[in-house]
């Protein structure tokens, strides 16, 4: 339960915890208020005494919430969530959508492997007001990244190597499907250089190191932390960064550092690197598309 209710209001779980206080704080003293005032009643019938206690929570729960969560630091939070709730009693909500679907920024992910990244890209975009995953590029057909855009019902585009390269690099699909932008997540092939012109600073990658350090043509998975150990380095990290015509050479958006312990393999560093991926490429793209930099 708590997994979906962090990857639904997009918290981490520390953040939840304080969320689920403010809610159960505010609720109980609701109760508590209204039965308060309801003993200053005069109302003796009872259908008459539940309608009006009704009436009473539910006008003091809101402020009650609201009152809570500013020493619990989540006042921003439930004056959004508030917000929502009442659109939604409104009938104000399918404006908004309509609204919001005009001016959702629409991303491809591309991926060759199992897909870890891109789930944790897919899951924290679900519902997402202003970001929508709406196609998933693959150039293995056994990627298992295909299973999880199937699960998700997201389109899947397979590619083959003589178009991707030298035809039009699948542009019209993209183009078609109105990609906005283009998010590598584990993606093995070079992008052509005419895709990168299509999307200027728009395609976004993440590397398992340090960038300048360890990066280049065959770089990556275990090979860059092989390289990495055998250089005696003391600390690794991941580099999100958006896409150029060189291997791992485009602007640096965001960097996550983490040590190199001496007794590490490259399958333990592998593990401490994945940690890093899955908690920030997810936030650094929303942050990106967003222009929130």
């Amino acid at each position: 339960m708590f997994n979906k209710l962090k990857t639904k209001w997009r918290v981490g779980l520390l953040r939840l915890l304080l969320i689920l206080c403010v809610f159960a704080i505010g609720g109980s003293l609701t109760g508590i208020v209204g039965r308060k005032i309801m003993g200053l009643s005069t109302v003796e019938h009872p259908v008459a005494w539940a309608l009006l206690y009704i009436l009473l929570v539910t006008i003091c729960w809101p402020l009650l919430v609201l009152l809570v969560s500013i020493p619990f630091g989540q006042f921003a939070f439930f004056r959004n969530y508030l917000r929502r709730l009442w659109n939604r009693m409104t009938g104000r909500t399918a404006v908004k959508t309509a609204e919001n679907q005009m001016n959702t920024i629409r991303l491809a992910i591309f991926a060759s492997g199992a897909g870890s990244n891109a789930a944790k890209i897919i899951d924290h975009f679900t519902s997402h007001p202003q970001v929508k995953i709406v196609l998933v590029v693959s150039n293995k057909p056994e990627a298992g990244v295909i299973a999880i855009a199937n699960r998700h019902q997201i389109p899947v585009l397979l590619m083959e190597k003589e178009r991707f390269f030298r035809g039009d690099a699948y542009l019209p699909a993209f183009e078609q499907a109105k990609i906005d932008y283009i998010i590598l997540a584990g993606f093995l092939w070079k992008v052509p250089a005419g895709l990168i012109a299509h999307f200027p600073s728009r395609i976004i990658n993440i590397h398992p190191a340090l960038l300048p350090k360890y990066g280049g043509k065959g770089m990556y998975g275990h090979f860059v932390h092989e390289a990495v150990i055998a250089a005696g380095e003391k600390e690794s990290g991941i580099t999100i960064h958006f896409v150029d015509e060189q291997y791992d050479h485009g602007a640096a958006i965001y960097q996550g550092r983490c040590p190199v312990e001496p007794s590490d393999t490259p399958d333990s560093l592998a593990a401490r690197i994945h940690q890093l991926e899955h908690e920030a490429y997810p936030r650094v793209i929303e942050k990106t598309v967003l222009g929130d930099n």
